[in-house]
């Protein structure tokens, strides 16, 4: 189907790019009708229309929404203007060869052949800049550094024969992606099988806020509620102590289970989260109105880089940026952002006294999981400075947990994938970025799967 969609888009192309040639040579096909001018606007006006359409409707997937439609349009006018290119240049060679190799002489070919290349040179050109833009605009995936390379050396080869194919192929594995993503919701929607007994709570990290149209957890939130889960979310401060922030999550929690009429919830929490939902169950009463906590990539035992930092640090740097930091926040939606609770919670020494203060509750059931990266390039700045600085003291890590610190619980294991691994941010999603081997949507959704036949 796809291929004869191609095939329809490059004929259409095709004849647009030649409609010069086809106006000036071909009259004798429409001798039948009064008048041959008539003959040549009909032509013209047919294949206009039918290029047009093309040109805004390329393709049609079925399921994907808007920007998914214009992207793959993009990507098929893209790769429509490579045949269209190779079946243009092979014909006007066959063209010449046939013209040279001919004793007559046609006079006015040679000017007609010259403005038909004209005119198909720009056709081509704005078939193929519909396509790039639309790609450029509408892709989640292509990133900054691949846009920023394309934009400063298109004109160059062969710079810009392997930056276009890495595009395509940036693409083409986006479309893949997404289409298999919504083959596998379709197929499994009348299972629900994210519909857990209890609501779930998602609990985000320190320097984060739940904002209304910036998701801390990217497309996941929609993954799950595609497979049938509720979504609620923690909204604590975006930087506090973990007693102050776990305040926040048990009030807010408190009015999930009155909105909903839950007995209990369970908790997803991410980063310092975790601390904050550990502390919330254990010391703030709330064991009885918890079925579950997993943390993901919490620093259960600190981050060591922390302490060496606060440590060598100066401390007016240290003032001057926490102070930064609340003003910012405050403008943000804080009420009383606090950036030094929030770091001093997060040192291996506050860490080792919380954990001996903060103990597990048997009536919670406790799981954890954790990834890593497997180079520094993993990750882009800060994740990446951060991946130095915990490999030298604690070892394997995800940009700013160690893979020992995160380990808490029933431990549901160690994610990696590809030759890159999986950083602190791509457990949650936070640029949208597809990993080979690793879908974070559908590792959401299999955990909920997974408490759901547990009972919870």
């Amino acid at each position: 189907m796809k291929l004869i969609k191609r095939l329809i888009i490059t004929v259409c192309v095709l004849l647009m790019m030649n409609i010069t040639l086809l106006c000036g040579l071909s009259s004798k096909w429409w001798r039948f009708l009064p008048d041959r001018i008539l003959g040549c606007i009909i032509l013209v006006t047919i294949i206009c229309m039918a290029y047009l359409f093309l040109e805004i409707f390329p393709c049609y997937e079925r399921g994907f929404k808007i920007r998914l439609q214009i992207l793959s349009g993009g990507y098929e006018l893209i790769i429509t203007t490579f045949f269209c290119l190779f079946i243009e240049i092979a014909g006007h060679i066959i063209f010449y060869a046939a013209y040279a190799a001919s004793p007559i002489t046609t006079k006015g070919v040679i000017p007609l052949v010259v403005i038909n290349g004209i005119v198909a040179f720009f056709v081509l050109l704005l078939h193929y800049l519909n396509g790039f833009w639309r790609t450029a605009i509408f892709s989640s995936q292509l990133g900054i550094s691949l846009r920023v390379l394309m934009f400063f050396f298109w004109w160059l080869p062969p710079v810009n024969i392997i930056l276009f194919c890495k595009w395509c192929a940036v693409v083409r594995r986006e479309l893949i992606y997404e289409k298999h993503s919504y083959l596998l919701n379709q197929a499994r929607a009348e299972n629900t099988i994210c519909r857990t007994r209890y609501p779930v709570v998602m609990v985000h990290g320190i320097f984060f806020r739940d904002w209304q149209y910036f998701n801390y957890w990217g497309r996941i939130p929609q993954a799950l509620k595609r497979n049938g889960a509720t979504v609620f979310y923690g909204k604590q401060q975006s930087s506090l102590s973990v007693s102050a922030s776990a305040a926040e999550l048990k009030e807010e929690i408190r009015r999930i289970l009155a909105e909903t009429g839950a007995e209990k919830v369970n908790i997803i929490a991410h980063s310092k989260g975790g601390l904050d939902a550990r502390y919330a169950i254990s010391l703030l009463g709330m064991e009885d109105w918890t079925a579950s906590l997993t943390t993901v990539n919490t620093p259960h035992r600190g981050c060591q880089f922390v302490d060496v930092l606060l440590a060598k640090l100066p401390k007016w740097l240290i003032c001057f940026v926490s102070a930064r930091y609340n003003a910012l926040f405050r403008r943000l939606g804080d009420a009383c952002p606090d950036f030094l609770a929030g770091v001093y919670d997060l040192t291996a020494a506050s860490c080792a006294v919380f954990n001996h203060k903060v103990q597990d509750s048997p009536k919670v059931y406790y799981q954890s999981v954790m990834s890593k990266m497997k180079t520094v390039k993993s990750a882009g700045f800060p994740l990446n400075i951060g991946y130095m600085l915990v490999k030298k003291y604690e070892g394997e890590n995800d940009g700013l947990v160690s893979v020992s610190s995160a380990v808490r619980g029933n431990f549901a294991g160690l994610l990696t994938a590809g030759k890159k691994g999986i950083s602190h941010g791509d457990m949650i999603d936070l640029t949208h970025k597809n990993i080979k081997g690793f879908d974070v949507s559908e590792f959401y959704v299999q955990l909920l799967a997974g408490l759901k036949e547990k009972g919870f």
